[in-house]
Parts: structure tokens; C-alpha cells; sequence
């Protein structure tokens, strides 16, 4: 059974996100509710930080603690050299920063490794002499498709960031998606090392925030892909939604063939 807060927290992200969705697809926001942001990805990284506690004791506060400290030192390296991403500036108030960057950012990065974690788990219960390649891989992956939706509509529609230099797809540079596919396989590889023993993911304690890291997944592109739709993307919503739905059914394959939650 889960935990009393666990629901509850959980409940509020849900009430959260289905007024997010509504307001920023409509720019409803006004200028005194844009607090509002900070208090969505910082709950949305408080699901993933439950998720990694409650499933893997103290790995899982290890693994948060260096995916947030980890994400936030690259991403200050990266606004302040241009490295990794690009050359990038903040446009908007994303709350508290450290060393340069909004603490909202370590908050999403932790969503976004819990949430592709879940996804690439089962890779590693087909026992392929590279099952680990293929977990890291295939969990990277997954978080490049949540940035082929995340940075167009944060970008083009809503300006949170400024890219100072252009690239092919939304004048997004490819190093973007690049230094994107490379961290999180960073991440992915420390998972990995955290949570594999014996050939068996140890994390596995706890179903409530497993299958909600699931649902977290398609809710965040999901409320990406119904933004950028309302505001006239449509190259970045339908190649997304394509991708997503191929992650699901990949997923959904993996599991029937016996892959853990």
C-alpha cells in the first residue's frame, strides 16, 4: 500500500497539471500566477524523487541526490560556456537558482531520469550479452522525445529560453539533442551500476510509483504535444506523438515478455 502522502501529492499534481494544461495552451496565465511554473516542475520532480525513494532506499537517495546536483553543474557549465546544449539564455523566472541555473531544473531532470528509467527497465530482463548497452540506450532515447516536444514549445511558443544560435529542427542547435542523449545516459549508466545486482533490478519495492512513472511520462509530452497544437506547431506534435506511442507499445511488448516494472 502506498504511502498516505504519496497519494495525496500525487492527487495535487494531477489537479495541477490539468489546470497547467488549460491555462498554457491558451496563454492564460497572467504575469502574478507565473510562480505557477516553478511549483509544476518542482512537483513533477517531487514524484520522481518519491518514486527513487520509496523503490530504492538509500540507492535511490544516492541516485537523486547525483542527478540533481549532477544536471544542475552541466546545465551551469552549459549556460555560462555553451557547451553541451549550446549557446542559451533564460528568459523567464524559473525561481530559485544555483550556480546560475533555476533548482527547477534539477527538479525536472530527476522526472525525466525516474520516468525513462521506468520505461528501459524491462530491456534488461531479456538477459542480451549487452542488455546493459541497450538499457542505457534505449532509456536516453526516451528523454531526447521528451526534449523533441519540451524545447519547441518552451522555445518558440512560450520563450522560457533564448537559443543564441540556430538549428534545423525549430532553430534548435542539434547539440541541444545531443547533450541531452549524452547525460542521460550518464544517468542511465549510474542506474545501472545503482540498481542492477546479480542481473536483477533491486528497485522494484514499490508498484504505486512505478506505473505513475509511467502515466508521468506520456502526461508531461502529452501537455507539451496539446500546447504546441494550440499555438500552430504541428511538425514537433505529430512526430511526438508518433515516438511516444512507440515507446508505450515497445514497453507494453517488453513487459508481456516477462520485463520488470
Amino acid at each position: 500500500m502506498p504511502h498516505r502522502y504519496d497519494t495525496y501529492l500525487f492527487r495535487f499534481f494531477v489537479v495541477w497539471y490539468a489546470i497547467g494544461v488549460i491555462l498554457l495552451s491558451f496563454h492564460l496565465v497572467p504575469p502574478w500566477l507565473e510562480w505557477a511554473n516553478v511549483v509544476f516542475l518542482i512537483t513533477s520532480g517531487l514524484l520522481g524523487i518519491f518514486y527513487f525513494i520509496r523503490s530504492g532506499g538509500r540507492a535511490g537517495i544516492t541516485a537523486v541526490i547525483i542527478i540533481f546536483f549532477g544536471s544542475m553543474a552541466v546545465e551551469s557549465l552549459g549556460v555560462h560556456t555553451g557547451l553541451f546544449f549550446g549557446d542559451y539564455t533564460y528568459e523567464t523566472d524559473f525561481g530559485p537558482k544555483l550556480i546560475g541555473v533555476p533548482i527547477t531544473i534539477g527538479f525536472a531532470w530527476v522526472m525525466v531520469l525516474a520516468t525513462t528509467h521506468v520505461l528501459a527497465a524491462p530491456v534488461m530482463k531479456w538477459n542480451f550479452p549487452a542488455g546493459g548497452f541497450l538499457y542505457i540506450v534505449y532509456g536516453s532515447l526516451a528523454a531526447v522525445i521528451m526534449d523533441l516536444i519540451i524545447d519547441p514549445v518552451a522555445y518558440d511558443v512560450k520563450q522560457y529560453w533564448v537559443w543564441n544560435e540556430g538549428g534545423l529542427y525549430y532553430d534548435i542547435p542539434f547539440s541541444n539533442f545531443a547533450g541531452w542523449f549524452i547525460l542521460s545516459a550518464v544517468f542511465h549508466a549510474l542506474l545501472l551500476l545503482f540498481f542492477r545486482k546479480n542481473k536483477r533490478w533491486t528497485n522494484v519495492h514499490s508498484l504505486f510509483w512505478s506505473i505513475r512513472m509511467r502515466w508521468l511520462y506520456v502526461m508531461m509530452t502529452g501537455m507539451f504535444i496539446v500546447v504546441a497544437l494550440a499555438n500552430g506547431l504541428v511538425l514537433a506534435p505529430v512526430l511526438t506523438a508518433v515516438l511516444v506511442a512507440a515507446v508505450v507499445v515497445f514497453y507494453q511488448f517488453m513487459q508481456r515478455a516477462g520485463g520488470p516494472a
